[in-house]
């Protein structure tokens, strides 16, 4: 287990000196409360169009909505366009060229997120809490950046994409196959899934296995993944009974609606929007399960619950790939829909219920606003790119606390694809250029024009040329404060 030096860290009073002179920082003040249990429920390819509260005409999530109608929806909440690049922007509250994890790590991949990065579970259990991964993790296989080594005290999962695997349905059936894989297989071909050998070993598709591990241990080889959800569920019910009396952090990141799509009997058939409705109703189960097991344990009050996404929908494989709803493109993509994602924030007694703010925000806003929240100092000798939302959340204001969002997509470590800028209402798309020169080539007003039909760069050029000053700022920064990514030990 990595040992947190406690010199890392500044003291309230140092640490608000020095972000004042690092204005892509934010704080917020902290409070002397007991410290309260978080939960992060974290979806993987769900798109801003799936959910009953964000507009779904046909995917049933009462449960998931009743926790908007509890609690504040923010409808401007940002990931990064690719798995890896999301969670590494989640657990260490930076933007995730900084920390050099901009890419999907495959299986065996030799990088993953670097151990001396701080992470929000370690800032936690250096207050005291428990902590629990449960399900996806996918910054690194390697035993050196399992969960187990970035300050969870357990893991259960899979530690990559349900889809890098060498089961699947446009590929030869394995001489090893049995009737279960063979149903499973049937099952993945409901999705239409297409292409896997194209984006790893052509032809082939993923030489490996799937792994279910516990802590860094392998339990089971291509478990049955129509059993996933119901599985993460029960152990993440097991760890808050287990937990009840101390303060605890559960990051639950199920492998689901990612395709290949998989969902239990319970569920199969059971939506109007086919498969992937289907897995949308079971995860919107799990979410009932869990508030109801934080009331029965008379702990609701105690506890912020937060839903979110890693990223936008997989549009390529159609009605199995999600939805955006009325934003333009999907996972991959830095316009609204690769990037916008759903994220409701519930916390009886805390937050006022049956809110919605359109204040930007995101994903690596989530490590200071609960490192605020347990009154824990965040690192001394780093940039810290995410804000305190705690007093956005908490009604005190309306405003953002940052004044900008800027927007990437997959770098090389090293390197940083920077490609736009937003404010509160006004997004700029860029290109760099060789000398590293940001150029304006898309504005739109999103204060009007969420869907981004309408360029205005003609119509507006001082609101490009000051957008344009903003992102050349920051790029010049970030690129000269860039962390390298963990490097597989091969001793």
């Amino acid at each position: 287990m990595k040992k947190i030096v406690r010199s890392k860290f500044f003291s309230l009073i140092g640490f608000g000196m020095a972000v004042a002179t690092l204005t892509l920082s934010c704080t917020g003040k902290a409070e002397k409360e007991r410290s309260p249990n978080f939960i992060i429920i974290f979806t993987d390819d769900q798109g801003y169009g799936d959910l009953g509260c964000y507009g779904s005409p046909d995917i049933h999530t009462p449960n998931i909505d009743r926790m908007a109608a509890e609690g504040i929806r923010l409808t401007s909440f940002y990931a990064a366009p690719f798995c890896a690049a999301s969670r590494a922007q989640l657990m260490t509250g930076c933007y995730p060229a900084r920390v050099g994890h901009a890419r999907n790590p495959w299986p065996s991949s030799s990088f993953g997120l670097n151990p001396d990065e701080i992470t929000l579970a370690e800032l936690l259990k250096e207050q005291g809490y428990a902590t629990m991964c449960i399900g996806k993790w996918h910054l690194g296989d390697a035993p050196e950046f399992l969960p187990t080594r970035q300050g969870f005290d357990g893991y259960f999962g899979i530690p990559f994409s349900n889809d890098m695997w060498r089961y699947h349905p446009r590929m030869e059936p394995q001489e090893d196959e049995g009737s279960l894989m063979r149903a499973i297989r049937e099952r993945a071909a409901y999705t239409g899934f297409e292409g896997q050998g194209t984006y790893f070993l052509p032809g082939r598709g993923f030489p490996n296995d799937l792994p279910l591990m516990r802590n860094e241990e392998v339990i089971e080889m291509n478990p049955d993944q129509r059993m996933l959800t119901t599985r993460y569920t029960e152990a993440a019910l097991k760890f808050i009974e287990e937990k009840k009396d101390q303060p605890f952090f559960l990051y639950l990141a199920h492998n689901m609606p990612h395709v290949p799509l998989f969902v239990s009997r319970k569920y199969d058939g059971k939506s109007f929007r086919g498969l992937y409705g289907d897995v949308m109703m079971e995860i919107d189960w799990s979410v009932e399960k869990i508030l109801d097991r934080l009331e029965e344990l008379g702990i609701d009050e105690q506890t912020m619950v937060i839903f979110t996404s890693d990223n936008g929908p997989w549009l390529k494989y159609g009605i199995d790939g999600g939805s955006a709803g009325p934003l333009r493109d999907g996972k991959g993509s830095v316009y609204e829909g690769g990037v916008r994602v759903p994220a409701i924030f519930r916390w009886p007694g805390k937050i006022s219920p049956n809110r919605r703010t359109g204040a930007v925000a995101g994903n690596l806003d989530l490590l200071p606003t609960l490192a605020h929240l347990a009154n824990a100092p965040l690192p001394a000798d780093r940039i810290i790119d995410g804000c305190d939302l705690w007093p956005l959340l908490a009604g005190d204001t309306i405003k953002s606390p940052r004044q900008y969002f800027h927007y990437m997509a997959g770098s090389r470590e090293g390197r940083v694809n920077y490609l736009g800028i937003r404010d509160d209402r006004w997004k700029l798309l860029v290109n760099i250029n060789d000398s590293g020169k940001v150029i304006s080539r898309e504005l739109y007003d999103l204060g009007l024009d969420v869907s981004e039909r309408f360029n205005r760069l003609d119509q507006h050029p001082e609101i490009a040329i000051r957008l344009n000053t903003a992102a050349q700022q920051f790029y010049n920064e970030i690129t000269s404060n860039l962390r390298p990514a963990g490097h597989r030990n091969r001793n």
